[in-house]
């Protein structure tokens, strides 16, 4: 099943609340939220104050990045906020099993991120342990950038692995990602798509409702 994930990066905050109506009612089954700290990455955005708010008014699934330093640190008061999907990188974490085991023991699905310079073969070891493997197709910190061509390869790659060991394991793309190069990343093997401009630039609705109806169709 293909799943878009509209980013919340992207929306206007004066509006938040209708806007994440907008992609829910256009058929949007997760809310990615991003979460920085100015360390791991440079950009600081929306904390678990955000996420417990939202919380309140949304039962949508939301899928929470931590682009964090240590995430484990945070984990629990992450999935208290109201996170049902837990996505940690592989670079800030010390120990990545206890992170990921700690994510489990919240009751969240745990993912696990991978910048445009780390090597897909890293993820390997950790398959068993993940239901999601996010691959990011800019370098994370910024909404906004082009899409990484050399990404579509990384998808396969990783889509590949995931095929070859048995398992059933989301692969998630963010970065740079519209309704025109969609296809492309889908057919490598993606299934969760993470949007932010292209569906938050615009009509809310209309975005979403075409991003969803182009994914339906793969």
């Amino acid at each position: 099943m293909n799943i878009l994930a509209p980013s919340i990066l992207a929306a206007d905050c004066t509006i938040m609340g209708e806007q994440i109506n907008s992609v829910k009612e256009g058929g949007a089954k997760y809310l990615h939220i991003d979460v920085m700290d100015g360390v791991f990455v440079p950009s600081i955005s929306y904390g678990m104050c955000v996420v417990q708010s939202l919380r309140k008014i949304q039962d949508i699934v939301f899928d929470v990045h931590l682009m964090i330093t240590e995430p484990i640190r945070y984990i629990e008061e992450f999935a208290k906020a109201g996170a049902d999907i837990i996505t940690v990188h592989l670079e800030a974490c010390e120990d990545v099993k206890a992170t990921l085991l700690k994510i489990k023991e919240c009751g969240c699905k745990a993912g696990l991120s991978i910048k445009p310079g780390t090597a897909v073969a890293e993820v390997m070891p950790w398959l068993g342990l993940v239901d999601m493997i996010l691959i990011m197709c800019v370098e994370p910190g910024f909404g906004g950038q082009k899409f990484m061509e050399a990404s579509t390869g990384r998808v396969t790659e990783v889509r590949r692995m995931i095929t070859e060991a048995g398992l059933n394991v989301d692969v998630e793309v963010d970065g740079g990602i519209n309704i025109h190069n969609v296809d492309m990343i889908v057919e490598a093997g993606a299934n969760v798509i993470v949007a932010g401009s292209a569906v938050f630039g615009g009509d809310v609705f209309a975005n979403t409702k075409a991003f969803v109806e182009k994914l339906s169709a793969k």
